[in-house]
């Protein structure tokens, strides 16, 4: 049979872009995003920039970042699970920022789809409201592209960027950190947003999904759940202790040795206590099942730690106090070899 003409149209429609797809979402968007809204906003979702109303600082310093969740999207889309990695984006980039004494103002998402499934376009929405509200950060805009030729059907990726203030006089950036300060750390709901493709690999589950239904008594879920196991916002619980902290490194993709060190001034390094927390189940699973040593465990993932907090010694006692949850695992001393995070 000869090809199904183009009309003018339905012609991109065939093509593989929907735009009146498009524009029925973006029309639920905008409903979505009234939830995860500040004050300084002006207008709302629609027009082709988003406009804040910059004001209630002394001598402001915008602080931002942008990042992706990385192939744990791949897990979402095959357990039809969208809502979470919404959210993981937010509170990766409002950690990002924070560790630098910031303030989250607003955000921005970008969605790119091999085809425009509204439902799943809703929950992706949904868990990135749900996220900016809870963070008081506004859901200012953002960007939905339907890429056929890049994305399979049903195929996505979701991309933050954010923007945050702090006072000048109250950045934490680690230049005061000294020898002999003492090292936090707050664990983790699970591997956040890095070393996915490791853990695919290792459980399969590109060549069999169904391995993510299986439920292991360790982890108290199945394993799909514990791998979607949403990326923490740290800033609510550590906020009471700010003024007390000379530095903060988000556990992220090189996990300790590929983070702490950003922090650090030159010539220090840290001393960590592996023995100071226990290893949750699924980094042990993990390391287990790919037959995985400690070295490369440690590179790849947070293995429960996702913030580490730098204090002067005499403001150790402070940390728990205002933090329940920090545990001391280590301490800043002199840099003595290639390495500037030594586990022991």
């Amino acid at each position: 049979m000869p090809p199904e003409k183009s009309s003018p149209k339905n012609a991109y429609r065939q093509a593989g872009v929907d735009i009146s797809a498009a524009d029925a979402v973006k029309e639920r968007i905008k409903v979505i995003a009234k939830g995860a809204s500040r004050p300084e906003v002006i207008g709302g979702i629609g027009f082709f920039g988003g406009l804040f109303h910059f004001k209630g600082y002394r001598d402001p310093v915008l602080v931002s970042s942008t990042d992706s969740v990385g192939t744990k999207v791949i897990l979402a889309r095959q357990m039809g699970i969208f809502d979470t990695v919404g959210q993981d984006i937010v509170n990766h980039c409002v950690n990002d920022i924070f560790v630098g004494g910031a303030e989250p103002l607003f955000f921005l998402d970008y969605l790119g789809l091999g085809s425009l499934v509204p439902s799943q376009v809703e929950q992706l929405v949904k868990g990135v409201a749900t996220a900016c509200k809870a963070a008081n950060c506004a859901l200012i805009g953002g960007e939905t592209a339907q890429l056929p030729d890049l994305y399979r059907p049903g195929d996505f990726d979701i991309v933050g960027c954010i923007v945050g203030a702090v006072e000048r006089d109250q950045i934490v950036d680690g230049s005061k950190i000294e020898v002999g300060d003492a090292v936090f750390g707050l664990m983790s709901s699970g591997l956040h947003t890095n070393g996915y493709t490791l853990a695919r690999k290792v459980f399969k589950t590109d060549e069999d999904p169904s391995v993510l239904n299986a439920r292991y008594a360790d982890l108290g879920s199945t394993l799909g759940e514990a791998l979607l196991a949403i990326h923490r916002n740290y800033r609510p619980v550590v906020m009471p202790a700010l003024k007390h902290i000379r530095g903060m490194a988000h556990i992220t993709g090189g996990g300790f040795e590929g983070n702490i060190p950003r922090i650090l001034p030159k010539g220090l390094a840290v001393r960590i206590d592996r023995s100071t927390w226990q290893v949750p189940p699924l980094f042990k699973l993990i390391q287990k099942a790919g037959r995985i040593d400690d070295t490369e465990m440690f590179q790849v993932f947070n293995m429960g730690v996702g913030l580490t907090i730098v204090t002067a010694p005499e403001h150790a006692k402070d940390i728990p106090r205002l933090i329940p949850e920090a545990f001391l695992i280590g301490m800043v001393v002199p840099e003595d070899g290639p390495s500037r995070v030594m586990l022991h």
